[in-house]
C-alpha cells in the first residue's frame, strides 16, 4: 500500500481543499492518502465519500487532525499510526 502524504496544517484555505484533490487524481487502487490538517476538513470528507473514497478522520493528542482516504478495499483504521 503506497502513501502520499500531504502536510496542509500551513496552508490557507483553499489550498488543502486543492492539494488533496490534485493528490486523490494520481491514486490508484493500491494507494492511500494521509493528510495531516489542523481542523477536520468536512467539505473535503463530504466531497469524496460522494465519489466513493472511503475516508477516516483522527485528532491526536496534539489537536492535529489525520485524515486518511481511499478507493482501495481494505480497513483505513489499520493505516492510523498517530
Amino acid at each position: 500500500m503506497l502513501k502520499i502524504a500531504l502536510d496542509a496544517r500551513e496552508l490557507e484555505h483553499p489550498k488543502p481543499m486543492e492539494e488533496a484533490l490534485r493528490c486523490l487524481q494520481t491514486m490508484d487502487e493500491s494507494s492511500y492518502l494521509h493528510m495531516i490538517h489542523r481542523k477536520n476538513p468536512i467539505p473535503l470528507l463530504q466531497l469524496v465519500q460522494e465519489k466513493g473514497y472511503k475516508t477516516l478522520s483522527h485528532q491526536d493528542s496534539d489537536k492535529n487532525w489525520h485524515i486518511l482516504i481511499t478507493k482501495a478495499n481494505l480497513s483505513l483504521e489499520e493505516l492510523v499510526d498517530v
